[in-house]
């Protein structure tokens, strides 16, 4: 016998892209790993930390430096004070806070409500802590929160929502009226937030970003998740953490237990150098990332694609209606992505993919975190093609 959950899951989109990508010699602008953005003074540390040992277990909760420091960022990045001792925890990435907190927090039968477009591990992971996922969606053009489907979505049996923002793959920032709007409807409905925020120091055009921590009401529902993946563009390291109020806190950190134990400390180490960085890293961090972005959405725009607004994130994501109805490829953006992958020699992601029933078609992602060489290749070969396919 085998379970059934991830007996169906299948291979995820982002594997399934980037292994057609090597096969083709495609640049590969779906997975949203970077490049070259890596700060030396980080790989430095955790250099350091491997030569210098120790090479034990580190304590469960994390090493003591790793977890002040993300104390320390949360009050200067975020505005919000935590107890490093009691709020804060060091997972293997992200991607296991989500689960610790769905084990930790889910009993079976119960509704979590997920927005979509969403990441793909949130409702395989949620049914398998015995939780019923609830989709609701958000869709184009405006990409806004659906405040009338939130409220009609929620039951006797609903005891999370989970929350990405800045929103992968649209590249949002909720505003101030969507975020008041889900405290309102959490409070009113005693429910606990997962927010996923791993795209805090993501966010361009000096546009404000305000954690759902740090929004009046929350502070003690709130299950924030952070990754220095994505802070120091470091993904393969796998360092996440999460800031919870103690009675939150407690049964994550049990879970958690039982799932890792643990983090490499040499990785802990570099980490909790890397959130002392000065504000000069934080801030060309991001005008680093927003000149890539400008860079590919000018590009993509000159070559003829339609782009949505991206204010933050890796991501921008394009609307493709036009050319699946021009060239035969129908609503499969699947489909659309793997011949574009073979004919353009560039990887893009199918938006489709982050929704359960894979209904909403019209757009595909790109990644803009590459090297600028990368980008204009990639939009080079992109131009060409679409000109051979509205010649076609």
């Amino acid at each position: 016998m085998v379970n059934p959950i991830f007996a169906a899951a299948g291979t995820s989109i982002f594997e399934t892209i980037s292994r057609l990508a090597i096969e083709t010699g495609a640049i590969n602008l779906g997975q949203g790993f970077p490049e070259g953005m890596e700060p030396p003074e980080l790989v430095e540390a955790a250099i350091a930390a491997l030569r210098d040992g120790p090479h034990q277990y580190p304590p469960m909760l994390g090493l003591p430096a790793l977890r002040q420091a993300v104390a320390q960022n949360a009050a200067r990045f975020l505005g919000v004070d935590c107890d490093w001792t009691q709020e804060v925890l060091v997972t293997s990435g992200a991607t296991e806070a989500l689960a610790d907190s769905f084990l930790a927090l889910i009993e079976p039968g119960d509704e979590v409500i997920i927005l979509e477009p969403a990441y793909d591990a949130y409702s395989p992971l949620i049914r398998r802590a015995g939780g019923v996922p609830v989709p609701v969606q958000m869709l184009p053009p405006q990409w806004q929160v659906p405040t009338e489907a939130l409220a009609a979505a929620v039951t006797g049996r609903t005891r999370m929502i989970v929350i990405n923002n800045p929103m992968n793959p649209i590249g949002r920032v909720f505003d101030d009226a969507e975020l008041a709007f889900l405290a309102d409807l959490a409070i009113s409905h005693d429910l606990t937030v997962v927010a996923d925020e791993v795209y805090e120091h993501l966010v361009f055009d000096d546009r404000p970003f305000l954690s759902l921590l740090a929004v009046p009401g929350l502070r003690e529902r709130v299950v924030h998740i952070g990754s220095a993946g994505k802070t120091f563009s470091v993904t393969g390291w796998k360092v996440g953490y999460i800031i919870a109020a103690p009675a939150l806190m407690a049964p994550i950190a049990r879970a958690h237990q039982f799932v890792t134990f643990t983090t490499p400390p040499a990785l802990q180490a570099a980490v909790a150098m890397g959130l002392a960085l000065p504000d000069a890293y934080f801030n060309g961090l991001r005008r680093d990332l927003q000149a890539r972005r400008d860079l590919l959405v000018q590009g993509l725009q000159g070559a003829g694609f339609a782009v949505d607004p991206a204010d933050a994130t890796y991501f921008v994501i394009t609307d493709v209606s036009d050319l699946q109805a021009h060239d035969g490829c129908g609503p499969a953006d699947f489909d659309f992505c793997l011949r574009l992958t073979r004919e353009a020699g560039v990887a893009a992601v199918p938006i489709s993919s982050f929704y359960g029933n894979r209904d909403v078609t019209s757009h595909i992602r790109f990644c803009f975190a590459k090297r600028t060489e990368t980008l204009q290749d990639a939009i080079g070969r992109l131009a060409d093609w679409r000109k051979g396919a509205l010649r076609a």
